[in-house]
């Protein structure tokens, strides 16, 4: 008998004859035994609960509680004798409560969410800030297009690093740094600016050294904990945190410079992060196989569905080069966040200066883009893992799902929603007048942008599991590329031309991206 059963029979006790109410029964007078004999015929799992179907030739009321409670002492004790582990397992899972049985792998993705909420938290605070700072320090267009990019500086210098630390040292341990590092860098920033515009370049480019690894982290982590068939609502749910981390920022910090001036924002934002890595330290673990408390059947569940459990020694570089589908990852990816930096830099200063909406009214309307983006790419990622549990192939899935109309099934050419969308809304923006229309426009914009992240991100696991956070490395080096020349161009384009040549150049490549992407790139594994 196993410790656990022999514990579990002391915690009830054995029912005597002459204890036990269906013994009683059977032998008083006035109640003669049953005629009918009871079968145990199987073991059921239900909300929770471990109970046994009952047959009879009539109609047999159900047990009571009390006979549940034997019964379940009763099969516990059988699986110590019989050495049936499942048995005994069910029985523990059945009794616990359920935050004890809640999937290990979506404890994971819900604290990689709630990082990615507070990377976005930290970031886009300075988009707001920047105006009541451009004011007090006098910046012109051009420095301000500086400050929003220095950010990108440090950002593009850890991607690739951050990605070959992840795969060889551990997801946990880099995430973890760069929350720290980039809420140390927050909390520093209004000193670094009385100190003057040098001082607050460094300080902004060290915030991105710590935000620039979180991205390979996070990737490396789900490729190890989170099952193909859950991938895309997985990673869907984790850049919602993004979103919703905009949406955040943005709300919060006009009411926090009304009442306490811009420097609060950054001590408050970056105070955060120190509650969320005490979290992480105790729950989050790498790989499953570094989990001591992982339950059986979860491992079990994980381990089936392709997690690598050889660490990275030797990465393959010109194996990884050479593939076309890289190439179109690395190119669609600087297409894509060319359009998104500005929109994350820039557009509070457009509702400002175009809309001519005060800086509460700026904070706000910037952020419903942002919530319709969280809803779009949680939409899209439960309908792409839905197709991909039905049996559509995952080549077919990362382009359909990206994609908003297709002109003929058929021929498999698809229209990419996180491109064409985003170009389409944008090229409409110089044809309106309204406020409200141009809000619609932008929250359009950025809610089919959002289907990207079931398609374009979600294919680096797809294509490299076991490199993947080098693949994103990769990538992202190149969207952190375009981020810093993006957010600088606008800031030139600004003094030397207007909005609408700005949003030219995105559509632009917003249409590249597209071809490239549906020309190139694939759901298959190519790299093991």
């Amino acid at each position: 008998m196993s410790s656990r059963a022999i514990l579990f029979s002391f915690s009830l006790p054995s029912p005597s004859p002459s204890s036990s109410p269906l013994s009683r029964s059977r032998n008083h007078p006035n109640h003669p035994p049953s005629p009918f004999p009871l079968q145990l015929l199987s073991r059921r799992r239900g909300r929770g609960k471990v109970w046994a179907d009952v047959k009879s030739e009539k109609h047999v009321p159900e047990p009571s509680t009390k006979y549940q409670d034997l019964s379940l002492h009763n099969k516990v004790a059988r699986a110590g004798l019989d050495g049936d582990d499942d048995v005994e397992e069910e029985a523990i899972i059945g009794s616990s409560p359920w935050w004890q049985v809640f999937p290990k792998r979506w404890v994971i993705v819900i604290l990689c969410f709630s990082a990615f909420l507070l990377c976005n938290m930290d970031r886009v605070n300075m988009s707001i800030a920047i105006l009541p700072m451009s004011a007090e320090y006098n910046w012109n267009p051009t420095t301000v297009g500086l400050v929003q990019s220095s950010f990108f500086w440090g950002y593009l210098l850890t991607q690739i690093a951050g990605g070959i630390w992840a795969d060889t040292v551990g997801g946990k341990q880099v995430l973890g740094f760069g929350v720290i590092w980039w809420s140390v860098a927050t909390i520093l920033t209004p000193v670094a600016a009385k100190l003057g515009l040098p001082f607050l370049l460094v300080a902004r480019a060290f915030m991105g050294i710590g935000e620039g690894v979180a991205m390979p982290a996070m990737n490396n982590i789900l490729s190890k904990w989170v099952p193909v068939a859950e991938r895309s609502r997985s990673l869907a749910l984790v850049y919602s945190g993004m979103y919703l981390g905009s949406v955040t920022g943005l709300a919060f910090s006009p009411f926090l410079i009304h009442q306490y001036g811009w420097p609060s924002v950054f001590y408050s934002f970056g105070s955060l992060g120190t509650v969320w890595f005490s979290i992480w330290l105790s729950k989050a673990h790498s790989s499953p196989l570094d989990d001591p408390e992982l339950r059986p059947e979860e491992k079990k569940l994980i381990a089936t569905n392709g997690f690598s459990k050889e660490p990275v020694k030797a990465i393959p570089w010109k194996l990884i080069l050479s593939k076309p589908p890289v190439w179109a990852l690395i190119v669609s990816h600087f297409c894509h966040n060319w359009g998104t930096f500005i929109l994350l830099t820039w557009m509070p200063t457009y509702y400002n200066q175009v809309l001519k909406f005060n800086l509460t009214e700026s904070g706000l309307f910037c952020v419903l883009p942002w919530l319709t983006m969280a809803i779009s790419a949680n939409f899209g990622g439960w309908i792409a893992d839905t197709l991909v549990t039905r049996g559509v192939p995952v080549t077919r899935v990362r382009k359909v799902i990206t994609s908003y109309y297709s002109s003929t099934f058929s021929s498999q050419i698809m229209q990419t929603v996180g491109f064409l969308g985003p170009a389409f809304f944008l090229t409409q923006l110089s044809h309106i007048n309204s406020p409200v229309m141009a809000v619609l426009c932008m929250t359009c914009s950025q809610g089919t942008d959002a289907f990207s992240q079931s398609g374009l991100y979600s294919n680096h696991q797809d294509i490299a599991p076991r490199y993947s956070g080098i693949l994103l490395g990769l990538s992202n080096t190149a969207g952190v590329l375009a981020g810093v020349l993006g957010t600088a161009a606008t800031g030139y384009i600004l003094q030397h031309g207007s909005w609408d040549d700005v949003f030219k150049v995105s559509v632009g490549l917003y249409l590249v991206g597209t071809v490239v992407f549906n020309l190139f790139a694939t759901g298959e594994k190519i790299v093991d």
